[in-house]
């Protein structure tokens, strides 16, 4: 189940949901210019739809994801493909970084 979140780490329960597609693997969508995100679900644009029914632009939209049991994270998802981001992984360093940085305050440690 995908949980929608403004800004803030999540809770307990929202964990346990995020869980439930790949266990010690929780897939996140961040939107970077406003900080919301979404973290579970069994595909990235599951988050990616929500967030973009609250309003945030395609443009600012990222994913990736969290391991648990190596408390690392990834900037691979297929949403990032678009013309300038032509792979799964996010390319630009600006914006890989700003990904990164949001997931590990959300994120680490669970």
């Amino acid at each position: 189940m995908v949980a929608f979140i403004d800004g803030r780490k999540p809770t307990a329960d929202e964990i346990v949901r995020a869980r439930e597609e790949f266990g010690d693997y929780i897939k996140i969508v961040i939107d970077i210019k406003t900080k919301k995100y979404t973290i579970g679900g069994r595909l990235h644009a599951d988050g990616e739809k929500i967030l973009l029914n609250h309003g945030s632009l395609q443009k600012n939209l990222w994913g990736g994801g969290y391991d648990l049991l190596t408390n690392e994270i990834d900037a691979n998802a297929l949403i990032n493909t678009r013309p300038e981001n032509q792979i799964q992984e996010i390319l630009d360093p600006k914006i890989r970084e700003r990904f990164l940085h949001l997931a590990a305050i959300y994120l680490k440690p669970l």
